[in-house]
């Protein structure tokens, strides 16, 4: 049970972090579009976030498979496929002359991931409190079994 609870206590913070970085590359291209920033910069800044992005969420994914758990695991299997696909195709960075023509889309990509990395977060915020809750019950049960054995 306590490797449980060390499996959703990373599981959360990596949620948070994706969900940092998808806000961040959003940030840039809402920068964008209101000509806060060039175009170079907007691009080089999400660029940069990109693949360890791709490289985290794969983590977390592979993370799932090798400690059994199944439903997650078959949730994040669908953007994991999703990164690999576009780094195959070499569609995973920002182009930075086709920023502009692009940049209806870009956006709508990153709000989709947004939503789930929300969805995500909120199912591993909702199995972190329920395994600490267990963790505990079963923590107390144990000290009432082995006080009435002494």
């Amino acid at each position: 049970m306590v490797w449980d609870l060390f499996l959703w206590l990373i599981s959360f913070f990596v949620s948070m972090a994706l969900l940092a970085v998808v806000i961040y590359q959003l940030i840039c291209l809402s920068d964008l579009e209101y000509d806060c920033i060039n175009p170079y910069d907007s691009s080089s800044r999400i660029n940069a976030v990109v693949i360890p992005e791709f490289i985290v969420q794969g983590t977390l994914c592979a993370l799932y498979l090798v400690t059994w758990h199944w439903f997650m695991f078959l949730i994040t299997a669908p953007v994991m496929y999703y990164h690999i696909r576009l780094y195959m195709k070499r569609q995973h960075f920002v182009d930075v002359t086709e920023i502009f023509r692009l940049l209806n889309g870009e956006k709508k990509h990153r709000m989709v991931k947004l939503a789930f990395y929300l969805l995500l977060f909120f199912i591993v915020v909702y199995r972190l409190v329920a395994t600490s809750v267990l963790s505990l019950f079963d923590d107390e049960d144990i000290r009432v079994h082995e006080s009435r054995v002494f």
